[in-house]
């Protein structure tokens, strides 16, 4: 089964996908800030290019993102970095609103979205999956990435060559984040394995690093990441070109702000500022 959702490959590497994303739509990211947002604010109307647009707060887009997904979203020295912060902000100047982000774990965006209060929309690597689109309405998507498995360098029984069999064993534990499609990936292909859950993918990785798991397993992009900044002692033993497509999670009781958004990211694709952050935060 492929995933359309959270992170996919139409070729090899973050390039390849950057290649098949701009068939696709847009992809900027963005924090005016760097701040959280302040939850419970008071609703109010922005005028923005596609019309009135309701946001929790007036005059300010919120995103829930869970900051800890490079090179999509992370925080560095207290500011929002990576291509779905461009992106916001870039969104955001659109609409012609200011940005703000606040942290949620990744599991609890779409259920915050959805229960309304503490973001107006979701932009935190999210796939669009089937269970996600009957809570949310998705954005056009702006970037495509697959699912990948890494393990220490140093481990010599999981290979490229023999991995498919080897991580689907008992005994075996890949780390997952919660939520994600990497987790439902792995619960689908590796059965016979056992599953570790954190809440944020980093956890993920420093528990292979440190023996609590075998392998971890997540979006390609992400994976790759980790491996040339602080995980260089991992590498890559197994890549699915799942297809996931990247989009904004957005209440499905404001189709106003989807299609500000949408008409948004088509003008960044269009006058070339989606090409620019993806080469920026991408490489």
């Amino acid at each position: 089964m492929a995933y359309v959702s959270r992170r996919a490959l139409c070729t090899t590497g973050a390039t390849a996908a950057l290649a098949c994303v701009l068939g696709l739509a847009g992809c900027n990211g963005g924090n005016a800030s760097g701040t959280d947002a302040a939850s419970g604010s008071s609703a109010g109307s922005a005028a923005s290019a596609s019309g009135d647009v309701t946001t929790m707060t007036s005059g300010t887009l919120t995103f829930a993102t869970s900051p800890d997904y490079p090179p999509f979203e992370n925080l560095e020295n207290g500011e929002y970095v990576g291509l779905d912060m461009d992106l916001g902000r870039a969104i955001a100047e659109e609409l012609g609103l200011e940005c703000e982000y606040t942290n949620i774990d990744f599991d609890g965006i779409v259920p915050a979205i959805v229960a309304g209060g503490q973001a107006d929309a979701g932009l935190s690597g999210i796939s669009i999956t089937p269970e996600r689109e009957e809570q949310v309405d998705f954005s056009d998507p702006y970037y495509v990435d697959n699912q990948a498995v890494a393990v220490m360098s140093s481990n010599a029984d999981i290979t490229e060559d023999n991995a498919t069999d080897a991580l689907n064993q008992e005994g075996v534990k890949i780390a997952v984040q919660s939520g994600s499609t990497g987790e439902a990936f792995a619960a689908e292909n590796f059965p016979n394995a056992e599953l570790v859950s954190f809440p944020n993918f980093t956890d993920a990785f420093a528990a292979v690093n440190s023996g609590q798991a075998v392998a971890v397993c997540g979006n390609s992009a992400v994976v790759q990441q980790m491996l040339s900044g602080a995980y260089t002692d991992l590498h890559t033993v197994y890549t699915s070109a799942t297809g996931e497509e990247y989009a904004i999670a957005v209440s499905k009781d404001n189709p106003e702000l989807l299609a500000a958004i949408n008409e948004a990211i088509a003008t960044l694709q269009e006058d070339g500022t989606l090409d620019e952050l993806i080469a920026k935060n991408m490489g």
